[in-house]
């Protein structure tokens, strides 16, 4: 019973857009599903490691220091802010073609590294996976357990919407229209940057 409502609390939590969100649909409008992709497993790779920090009780030593948490929160703004005016300054599509590989490889560490530099996925993994734990169970092989379930239900997830995000870039591929998304995505990749300066724990 407690593995059903942690699914359908991963569904609800995969739902809420934030910072991976941005992160993924951007990739996915720059060079299309396959970098949406990686973008996502990178991502997922990220979370992956933040639970089982979590389940090892590694995580609490990142939100026990002041200093560790602002410097992951400022190294995380710094990157989005980054990849935000990437994308508002880019011109044409053709400017940034790259080869497939290297394409791949990028959006796999965008999608890594934003999650790791970012200490609200800590807070959330410490805070959400605990929850679901029942009384009298392994706290650390459940916690691993719920973990992997966790990345898997996000990964059902993201692969949805970056097929439908995949599907809308080919029907509206006029290079305008493309341009126009990448100038939103850029848009919220800086809010995001500037609201995790801002904010405190």
């Amino acid at each position: 019973m407690y593995l059903i409502a942690f699914i359908g609390a991963c569904v609800l939590v995969a739902m809420v857009p934030g910072v991976s969100t941005a992160v993924i649909l951007r990739q996915t409008v720059r060079a299309g599903r396959g970098s949406g992709l990686a973008a996502m497993l990178g991502n997922e790779a990220g979370i992956l490691l933040w639970a089982l920090a979590a389940a090892f009780g590694l995580s609490a030593l990142v939100l026990a220091s002041e200093l560790a948490y602002d410097i992951m929160r400022v190294v995380g703004a710094l990157v989005l802010l980054y990849m935000g005016v990437q994308s508002l300054r880019r011109k044409d599509h053709a400017e940034i073609e790259v080869k497939p590989v290297d394409g791949v490889r990028r959006s796999f560490l965008a999608g890594f590294g934003t999650c790791l530099a970012n200490p609200k996925a800590a807070v959330f993994a410490m805070s959400f996976l605990p929850q679901f734990v029942p009384q009298g169970q392994n706290v650390p092989l459940t916690l691993v357990t719920l973990a992997v379930v966790w990345v898997l239900v996000d990964t059902v997830w993201y692969a949805g919407v970056i097929w439908a995000v995949a599907k809308a870039r080919a029907v509206l591929g006029r290079p305008a229209v493309r341009r126009r998304l990448e100038q939103i995505s850029g848009v919220v990749l800086i809010a995001l940057g500037v609201r995790l300066v801002v904010e405190s724990r």
